[in-house]
């Protein structure tokens, strides 16, 4: 019940939201899957691992580079398209070595990325 609850709430969250604010829950989600994955590698968990693992690899193909339109954005939207697919790279290197190392990068990676997106959705509310 509890899991069909927070699932419940986070859909009620994504109904609501602009588009920014669908793309800032997409980074979010995709760095806790991250962190679970780091917490489970370090705890023996590999199935865990492995599953959180392939959230953010979702989250990142089917969410993050999905909005992408690479036809109209240009250079950014390529450039923003090949470190989404090397960030992949790094989450699968970390579930085939069960290496900590490359999650850690993926998450600064996207991190980095979600903050200058959330950068982004402030300056465009203080500018409205």
């Amino acid at each position: 019940p509890a899991a069909a609850y927070r699932s419940g709430g986070i859909e009620a969250q994504a109904l609501g939201a602009s588009p920014h604010g669908l793309i800032t829950m997409l980074f979010d989600g995709a760095l806790l899957s991250i962190s679970l994955a780091k917490s489970h590698l370090v705890d023996g968990k590999t199935r865990e691992k492995a599953e959180s693992i392939n959230k953010a690899i979702d989250i990142i193909g089917s969410g993050l580079r999905a909005a992408l339109n690479i036809k109209d954005g240009g250079e950014l939207a390529q450039n923003l398209d090949d470190l989404y697919e090397y960030i992949v790279m790094l989450l699968l290197r970390a579930n085939a070595n069960n290496s900590t190392d490359p999650l850690d990068e993926a998450g600064r990676l996207l991190k980095e990325l979600g903050d200058a997106w959330k950068e982004v959705g402030r300056a465009d509310l203080a500018a409205t």
